[in-house]
């Protein structure tokens, strides 16, 4: 049973929205493997998650260990079905206040890893004729977000991707989509409107639902494009944001 099941990798899984999407997985009967760079926090969420969720400690900064990162997994698991590139960090500052250094940081774990990481899953996916994968995006990249112009990019260069991804891997049997949450939550997100009513005030007044999202609602979509339910879909960016990218 356990060799029948769907393997699935999710990066930045400990906690938030990667936490949900694991939740998710492994309810849909997945063995689910977790990769962040916080051991003690992957360790609490695999002894919460079950028997069905494992981890690999790794800072995905460093994009030369990558390689090395993902034959392990298969050597261990042999094949990665479902891929979810979902760590990311974010940063709060003036335009001309961001460093270069800055920028690069936010671009190098939002943008480089995801396509280190899913270069190196690809190599296996196409040897086995399928495969999904999932990247996060943001409503940073739906319209303009002040004081966030890395993640901005970031996210931006994701979407973009996205679509590059699935007009050159779909013929090998390798789905690509994106999810774009809106306000979710989580840590980060409190970190970000917490010390900042007008901005928290101004984002649930946009959004038409009137209320924030949980990390199952993003799970629950990720759970969708890891599924043969979603068979025909490809190169789609859904946005799971009560509404927030249309809202007034």
């Amino acid at each position: 049973m356990e060799q029948e099941k769907k393997v699935a990798l999710i990066t930045g899984g400990g906690s938030g929205i990667g936490f949900g999407i694991a939740e998710k997985f492994i309810e849909k009967g997945m063995q689910t493997l977790l990769v962040a760079r916080d051991e003690e926090k992957l360790k609490a969420a695999c002894a919460q998650l079950g028997a069905s969720c494992h981890y690999k400690t790794c800072d995905l900064a460093d994009l030369k260990t990558i390689p090395a990162l993902i034959q392990n997994i298969l050597s261990e698991y042999g094949r990665i079905d479902v891929l979810v590139n979902n760590a990311g960090i974010n940063m709060k500052k003036d335009f001309t206040e961001v460093t270069d250094e800055d920028f690069q940081k936010i671009i190098t774990v939002n943008l480089c890893s995801v396509f280190s990481i899913s270069r190196e899953v690809v190599k296996d996916m196409i040897r086995l004729k399928s495969g999904s994968i999932i990247n996060i995006s943001s409503m940073a990249a739906q319209y303009g977000l002040p004081r966030v112009i890395a993640y901005s990019a970031s996210k931006s260069a994701i979407e973009g991707m996205t679509r590059a991804m699935a007009s050159e891997l779909s013929p090998h049997g390798i789905r690509i989509n994106c999810i774009a949450p809106g306000f979710i939550e989580t840590a980060m997100t409190a970190k970000a409107l917490n010390d900042d009513p007008p901005r928290k005030a101004k984002a649930l007044g946009r959004t038409p639902m009137g209320k924030m999202g949980k990390p199952a609602d993003i799970g629950a979509a990720a759970a969708f494009f890891a599924s043969d339910e979603s068979a025909y879909i490809t190169g789609t960016v859904l946005c799971v944001d009560g509404g927030n990218a249309i809202g007034f």
